[in-house]
């Protein structure tokens, strides 16, 4: 496969390193019966290594030069190469007529779309059992951050409440060309079968939390009323003057089925 020129616009940084590629792929411990979806393969760096390891594997990248190379460096019967943007696949329609229920994935995601992606896969969390996923160190550790902590936020909560998280390794900027600034790190979610707290309404509590936590440095007393107005009495369990950041993801699911129960709730325009 001949060099591609990584394009800043689309956040290119091609793994170089092979020792990272095979350990990377090693910790997947693939079944030959796993459906793959690589999300930006690049140069290929894990795609040769994954084939030898699925008899389905699917590649997705919005470079045409990047589809191009795969599609003269892979058969058409190992790989299935898709030329688009991972935010508008269609996951259902991937594994129609796969015997497989659920999507593994696995992708270096551009940092600059990191955030855009996760959500793509925990909003479509029904069709994905894990996802694998190359991403800026500062990200990563905002996903497993705790409670009380500054990287806790709308990332910990909504990955945390959906998946089990967990930090693998991290990787050198020197793994990569062109070489960026900052160290990546690689992440595994593991999609839970159900939401780890139940809530009553999903929509409302996301909304709920994208606005508290827009809110930060307010109080749960003030940030609220960017939610909800007028803010109705709760019980007095939940102290209002904490900050969002104080809660645990279970007291902010109580919290958020608290507030949808109560009658006469509206969302503020």
């Amino acid at each position: 496969m001949q060099s591609i020129r990584p394009k800043q616009s689309l956040g290119q940084n091609f793994l170089r390193d092979e020792n990272i590629a095979r350990k990377i792929v090693g910790s997947l411990t693939l079944a030959p019966d796993d459906v793959l979806l690589e999300i930006g393969p690049g140069e290929g760096a894990l795609t040769k290594y994954l084939v030898h390891h699925v008899r389905d594997l699917i590649v997705v990248d919005i470079d045409e030069r990047v589809v191009a190379a795969l599609k003269e460096m892979f058969p058409k019967d190992e790989v299935e190469i898709l030329h688009r943007d991972f935010l508008d696949v269609d996951f259902a329609g991937i594994l129609a007529g796969r015997q497989a229920k659920r999507l593994r994935i696995i992708g270096n995601i551009p940092y600059n779309i990191t955030s855009h992606i996760l959500f793509h896969i925990l909003d479509n969390r029904s069709w994905i059992a894990d996802a694998t996923l190359m991403m800026q160190k500062e990200v990563a550790r905002r996903l497993v951050a705790a409670p009380k902590t500054k990287d806790y936020g709308i990332l910990a909560v909504f990955s945390q409440l959906f998946a089990d998280v967990e930090v693998l390794f991290d990787v050198s900027p020197q793994c990569f060309s062109p070489v960026p600034k900052v160290t990546s790190s690689v992440v595994r979610l593991r999609i839970l079968e159900r939401p780890r707290f139940a809530m009553g309404d999903e929509h409302f509590f996301r909304t709920m939390i994208r606005s508290i936590f827009g809110k930060r440095r307010k109080t749960l007393r003030n940030s609220l009323g960017y939610f909800v107005d007028p803010v109705p009495p709760l019980p007095l369990q939940f102290d209002l003057s904490k900050r969002p950041e104080e809660l645990s993801i279970e007291e902010l699911v109580q919290l958020g089925n608290a507030l949808h129960a109560l009658s006469g709730t509206r969302l503020s325009p």
